[in-house]
């Protein structure tokens, strides 16, 4: 191939078990996502209580295929959230500390190599092959639950995993890792410390933006009359609730739990307080765009910023 020449072969020859043990489980995923969208239609779910006296006929354990589906998506929604780790921790051990570890680098750049384009070479390797697996398992996903991502409320459109896996933000992250990856490695320049340190900084990076992002596009805000028998918004799929609560004559917001009496509740209102409305501070489903651009920039700059860093890094080290 044209592309793999040079450093470029070399990183997928040196790698190529790794590279195809990622093909065998991209393949197997798909295969068993397309097993399972089939069993589901081949194998609706039953009919019936699903009582002791009657019981229903069981899919491996599950009442239906459509069950083990949406469970293999919830997990596998979740899992997508692993591959930034995975990916920062072996671009920064195995492909670029452990080479500068034991000084095989050195050969590359004997071989008409320049140490950018050695650099180069490793980054858009990684990043091509990253970018294009993930791709490849956020498809399957959608692929397994097109009619239902966003909507099931095991599957909302706001949840961790799936909220990254839907959108461009995971395919950032996935660049972002590459990045911090190969800087930690050159920076460090030991296996196992580099993929630690990367580990825990891709980490807390999904962590913390994990934790933000609903507060980078603000809220909006419902409310109606409270009765007695209601002081809670109707629940809707459709959105994501940040808050919700209740509101007296004068504005004031509190929860309704806190002025109903119970015994040795811990809590009191005044006398004269009233709840009049409720209302719901809340993200509609058309702020996923919005969020989902907002922290893709976020993670690209962050990106960026290591990537400069690396090629800063290799320049002051080598002469």
């Amino acid at each position: 191939m044209p592309t793999l020449r040079g450093p470029r072969w070399v990183d997928v020859r040196v790698h190529r078990t790794a590279l195809w043990t990622g093909g065998a489980v991209l393949a197997l995923t798909l295969a068993y996502i397309g097993w399972l969208r089939w069993a589901a239609h081949a194998y609706p779910e039953s009919e019936g209580d699903c009582s002791a006296a009657e019981p229903c006929d069981t899919f491996f354990g599950f009442s239906s295929a459509r069950d083990l589906l949406y469970l293999s998506l919830e997990r596998g929604a979740l899992l997508l959230l692993l591959l930034p780790l995975l990916i920062g921790v072996f671009i920064a051990g195995p492909m670029v500390a452990r080479e500068m570890e034991s000084g095989v680098y050195k050969l590359s750049w004997t071989q008409s190599v320049s140490p950018a384009r050695w650099l180069a070479a490793k980054l858009t390797t990684a990043a091509t092959l990253a970018v294009g697996g993930t791709l490849f398992l956020m498809a399957a996903l959608q692929l397994g639950g097109s009619d239902v991502i966003g909507i099931r409320w095991n599957l909302h459109w706001a949840d961790r995993g799936v909220y990254e896996a839907t959108g461009p933000a995971l395919v950032a992250y996935d660049l972002f890792a590459v990045a911090l990856g190969t800087l930690i490695g050159l920076a460090v320049r030991r296996t196992l410390l580099a993929m630690a340190a990367t580990g825990i900084v891709t980490g807390v990076l999904l962590w913390g933006m994990g934790s933000l992002r609903w507060h980078l596009v603000p809220v909006k805000t419902a409310s109606g009359p409270a009765t007695d028998e209601d002081h809670f918004p109707p629940l809707r799929l459709d959105s994501f609730s940040m808050d919700q609560g209740v509101t007296n004559a004068a504005g004031d917001r509190f929860y309704a739990w806190q002025c109903v009496p119970k015994p040795q509740s811990g809590f009191s209102c005044p006398t004269d307080t009233k709840i009049t409305t409720w209302y719901m501070d809340y993200h509609p489903r058309s702020h996923f765009w919005y969020t989902q651009l907002i922290e893709t920039g976020i993670v690209l700059a962050l990106a960026t910023a290591a990537t400069y860093a690396a090629f800063r890094l290799l320049r002051r080290r080598t002469p």
